[in-house]
Order: structure tokens, then C-alpha cells, then sequence
């Protein structure tokens, strides 16, 4: 069982900025992706931005340019910085990771998708 702490978020004006970051608990198996997605009222959740152990970073068309995310495999960390931030980024983020288990000798293995619980971001006009 992995855990996700998050912190960071809360209330920014529009055109600011916030970082969130996120760390996994301990694990012995390895955590292959990293990244955010939000929930706005109403909507879907939705991809923000992953970045996988290998260092390749994914962006939804919506804030390519504005988001950046990285990751600390030492740590098991992964942060993303919110620049030039908009009312229609203000949503519940949450951290997720997917978790490759090796099963046996073979290198038989599945992946396991894990949730933080969410983080309030918020950005007034």
C-alpha cells in the first residue's frame, strides 16, 4: 500500500502562482508515473500533468506553457509549479502515481494506481 501526501494549493488571484507537491510513501516496488490531475464542480477529473521515472513530462493543452512539473525519484516527490494561474484553473487537485509490482523471477508484473486526497486550488478574478 503506497500513501500520497499532498500540500500546497489555496487562494491565489488570477495571474499568480502556487506550487503543490506531493510525496509517496515508502514502496519496494517501483513508482513508474507521477503527476496531477483536478476536479472542478461539475466537470470530470482531468489530466494536469505526469511525469514518469524516466523523466518524460506530459501537459494537457491547458496549461502547457503555464505548468511545470518535476519529480525527486530519490525522494518520491513530485511538484508542480502553477504560473500565470486563471479562475478556470481553480479545481481540487490530486496527486496520483502508478506503481509497477514484479511478482515473480520472470519479471511477470502489474501496475496499481494510487489517489491522494486532494488539495483545494482557487484562483479569484
Amino acid at each position: 500500500q503506497v500513501q500520497l501526501v499532498e500540500s500546497g494549493g489555496g487562494l491565489v488571484q488570477a495571474g499568480g502562482s502556487l506550487s503543490l507537491s506531493c510525496a509517496a510513501s515508502r514502496t519496494r516496488s517501483s513508482i513508474k508515473v507521477m503527476g496531477w490531475y483536478r476536479q472542478a464542480p461539475g466537470k470530470q477529473r482531468e489530466l494536469v500533468a505526469t511525469v514518469t521515472s524516466d523523466g518524460v513530462t506530459n501537459y494537457s493543452d491547458s496549461v502547457l506553457g503555464r505548468f511545470t512539473i518535476s519529480r525527486d525519484n530519490a525522494e518520491n516527490t513530485v511538484t508542480l509549479r502553477m504560473n500565470s494561474l486563471k479562475p478556470d484553473d481553480t479545481a481540487i487537485y490530486y496527486c496520483h502515481a502508478t506503481i509497477r509490482v514484479v511478482v515473480n523471477v520472470e519479471g511477470a508484473y502489474f501496475d496499481r494506481d494510487y489517489w491522494g486526497q486532494g488539495t483545494q486550488v482557487t484562483v479569484s478574478s
